[in-house]
């Protein structure tokens, strides 16, 4: 029942369905208060009342629901203090997310039951007081989120138990009044100062020979290059000048690589802008090489129907979206200036030596005004969007402004390319019939036909193995697992490229859920395993 337009309350009854494990009401128009009936459905396993308008207190009773494992109530008008009960329910081992409503008080000390929770949200409330000493007990907790709050006091030394504990120490740095600006981000320049010629990038790169190109854009080619001073291996996207947009299209590269970084996004080395020896302009920018190439070469075949030498399988592909959501969560939450990135496709995120994807081609990037869907004031509605085919968000076509949400469109549907190696522009998709809706129509039975044939290819030769054969069971978890995992990856890419824009997740959302369901399929094979 989620995405849908319900509204009204949430009916008291529901709390008769005591054998139910699974409720889902999110992203509807919910609202009224959470029963507290809900309490009684004790077999319950996750609750989802996410993106309402529900308001009042947290009950309590939902603290008897000692089987639930992940609790979602953020995006409400939710108010008053967090029940112990709820927040020190141990059951909780996925997640458990209340922000963005406008909870207060101060975190209970029953947090410090949450032993075995991965993800703890309570980003954007009005909490205060100073955060518990007894959190560090949260051993597994991996995702901590307390931004735009007003808690006060000094980080407890506690938490450097945690796991990736430096994750847990960026969430905490956010905790004073909301009124605090960021500091300015590091320039993403390897050498600010560094300067490199038309003569030496011509060097490098053989006379910009066919041999090595690499890729071909919009605006320009890529080569890979060697450094004569120091050996070091590039790649040099030349700009073509002669394309109409391509100096604009430079120049907000060069604004946009400049003042961020992150380790999902390409790194940029130095740029060019000089004359070639006819003596006509040239621009470049120079970036770290990324040797796997890009995602575009590792779902599809290649041009002359040759097929790849490796697949990515089920983890690999896991990884990667989490991974590309990574980095627009970076953009999109993390930078000074909200940056939309405008072209995501799979040609666009390259692939480096452990399989890491960077995501790169800044070229039609834009800089927001605020954590809004709106342009900058700077900008005027008149630039044009082009975006890629089958990737674009449908409102750009129709004249919206430029939005964090169009890039989330286009993240959903790379996500649903990336598990059903279908391009969105393939032949099938006609008459009405896109990716997003023939993803939508297989949930959740059908999705295993729907997937790359790839990604079930492991299975296959497991069951050819005698000794495999013999383990029936074994096989059959496995294929669970794989089926659970699917479906949700699927059904998170499918909420991402919705038609309306408000009906969209955040990528600060979209990464912790790919986490979860990457996070689950492994800890579920584990059990099993035992």
């Amino acid at each position: 029942m989620v995405s849908n337009f319900f509204t009204g309350s949430i009916p008291s009854s529901m709390g008769k369905l005591q054998n139910s494990q699974y409720l889902s009401l999110a992203r509807n128009r919910l609202s009224g208060q959470i029963p507290s009936s809900l309490g009684n459905i004790s077999q319950l396993n996750r609750l989802y009342l996410r993106e309402n308008n529900l308001h009042g207190s947290i009950p309590s009773s939902l603290g008897d629901c000692r089987s639930l494992q992940l609790m979602d109530l953020s995006f409400n008008n939710l108010s008053g203090t967090i029940p112990k009960e709820v927040i020190g329910l141990s059951s909780l081992s996925i997640f458990l997310k209340l922000g963005s409503n406008s909870l207060t008080g101060s975190l209970p000390l029953e947090v410090s039951n949450l032993k075995n929770i991965g993800g703890l949200q309570l980003s954007d409330n009005k909490l205060s007081g100073e955060i518990p000493g007894a959190m560090g007990n949260c051993e597994s907790l991996e995702f901590l989120e307390l931004q735009n709050n007003f808690f006060q006091g000094t980080i407890p030394p506690a938490l450097s138990n945690l796991k990736v504990f430096l994750s847990c120490l960026i969430a905490t740095l956010c905790w004073m009044r909301k009124s605090r600006k960021k500091s300015s981000p590091k320039s993403t320049l390897e050498d600010p100062h560094m300067k490199i010629s038309y003569a030496e990038l011509h060097k490098a790169t053989d006379g910009f020979s066919s041999g090595k190109l690499i890729g071909v854009g919009s605006y320009g080619s890529v080569y890979k290059g060697i450094l004569d001073h120091n050996g070091r291996v590039i790649a040099v996207k030349v700009i073509n000048l002669q394309q109409k947009g391509a100096s604009k299209s430079f120049l907000a590269e060069c604004e946009a690589l400049r003042n961020i970084r992150h380790r999902n996004l390409v790194k940029i080395i130095t740029s060019c802008s000089s004359l070639d020896y006819k003596g006509n302009d040239f621009k470049a920018l120079v970036f770290e090489f990324v040797p796997n190439g890009s995602l575009e070469k590792w779902l599809h075949l290649k041009s002359d129907g040759q097929h790849q030498v490796r697949n990515l399988s089920l983890i690999q592909r896991l990884n990667i979206a989490i991974d590309v959501a990574s980095a627009l969560d970076y953009l999109h939450h993390d930078c000074q200036t909200p940056i939309a990135h405008c072209d995501l496709k799979p040609s666009n995120v390259l692939l480096d030596e452990s399989m890491s994807a960077h995501v790169g081609d800044f070229g039609l990037a834009r800089f927001l005004s605020e954590r809004t869907t709106h342009f900058s004031k700077n900008e005027t509605s008149s630039v044009a969007i082009k975006g890629s085919i089958g990737y674009v968000a449908p409102e750009y076509g129709l004249g919206g402004d430029v939005s964090t949400c169009g890039d989330v469109y286009s993240y959903g549907i790379l996500l649903l390319e990336i598990f059903t190696g279908r391009r969105p522009t393939g032949d099938m998709f006609k008459d009405g019939l896109s990716l997003h809706e023939f993803a939508k129509m297989a949930l959740p039975d059908r999705v295993l036909e729907i997937v790359d044939p790839r990604l079930l290819e492991e299975e296959v030769e497991e069951a050819n193995d005698s000794q495999a054969f013999n383990n029936l069971q074994r096989r059959e978890d496995k294929r669970r697992r794989m089926w659970d995992c699917l479906v949700s990856v699927i059904r998170t890419g499918v909420a991402c490229s919705v038609e309306s824009p408000k009906e969209r997740m955040q990528m600060r959302d979209v990464v912790m859920e790919m986490h979860v369901i990457k996070d689950t399929f492994l800890q579920a094979g584990v059990h099993r395993e035992r």
